[in-house]
């Protein structure tokens, strides 16, 4: 079993996993807002450079190469979803505020990933299009250990029908809205949950990406899930759904 611990820097709580040990990484409460990667990365590694992206809800996976430059306060951002390393010492770095941040190691090449994966990303499958880049430099599939941070849980994310199902059809191939949340409330560990409301359900985003994973053919053993929801910790997160606010948290990891 992944075990999740709370560090402190400067007083403030921030989360790691066991399953990411070797790496410099952390899933940042909202006690750091509004500090910027380029301060959160001298808690994990002073001497990295720094990465980030304009997040725009897609499926965009870039490298350094291709931003072209390190991040500055000054800079124009540019649109993206998802970052994986080239090189040893680049910290990479996603917002969220309900949304799944997904952090990816690479136990062969020590590179790592930073994905951000709402529920739009996760329907265009980010967090494959994340693995499949980290392979085309160099990684294999064993190799990869994948940890979701803290997001809003499936018993309290309320949505329509039809965003579960363009959710659904990412791991359930059917034109149909119906059959396809028909199909994912008969899956084992079912991403949805009923509601109340006749035309909405509950849906966890984390457990349909766990299952886009497990269908490239990565092992549960190689994912961990933090047991935090941001709605319902209120302590330590916040969550665009209870503030409406347009504040996010951080999580970052560094290659090595």
């Amino acid at each position: 079993m992944h075990t999740w611990q709370w560090r402190t820097w400067e007083g403030l709580p921030y989360l790691t996993c066991s399953l990411l040990e070797p790496w410099s990484h952390g899933f940042f409460t909202q006690h750091f807002w509004p500090r910027s990667p380029l301060e959160l990365t001298k808690v994990l590694h002073p001497e990295a450079s720094v990465y980030r992206l304009k997040q725009v809800h897609g499926n965009t996976v870039l490298s350094p190469t291709e931003i072209g430059s390190e991040f500055n306060e000054d800079q124009e951002l540019t649109e993206g979803d998802g970052l994986v390393t080239e090189q040893p010492n680049q910290a990479v770095w996603v917002a969220s505020a309900d949304c799944t941040p997904v952090l990816i190691a690479s136990q062969r090449t020590g590179q790592v990933a930073a994905v951000h994966a709402g529920w739009r990303g996760t329907a265009s499958k980010i967090v494959p299009e994340a693995i499949a880049k980290m392979l085309s430099l160099g990684s294999e599939l064993e190799d990869l250990r994948i940890a979701m941070g803290p997001a809003i849980t499936g018993e309290v994310y309320q949505v329509s029908q039809q965003v579960a199902a363009e959710v659904g059809r990412s791991i359930i191939p059917h034109h149909d809205e119906n059959a396809i949340v028909d199909a994912l409330h008969e899956l084992p560990h079912s991403p949805v949950l009923t509601d109340p409301h006749p035309d909405r359900v509950r849906l966890d985003v984390r457990v349909v990406n766990t299952l886009q994973i497990q269908m490239l053919g990565i092992s549960l053993q190689q994912i961990a899930i933090a047991p935090y929801c941001t709605y319902q910790t209120t302590e330590h997160f916040f969550s665009y759904r209870r503030e409406k606010q347009k504040k996010v948290q951080w999580s970052g990891i560094v290659s090595i």
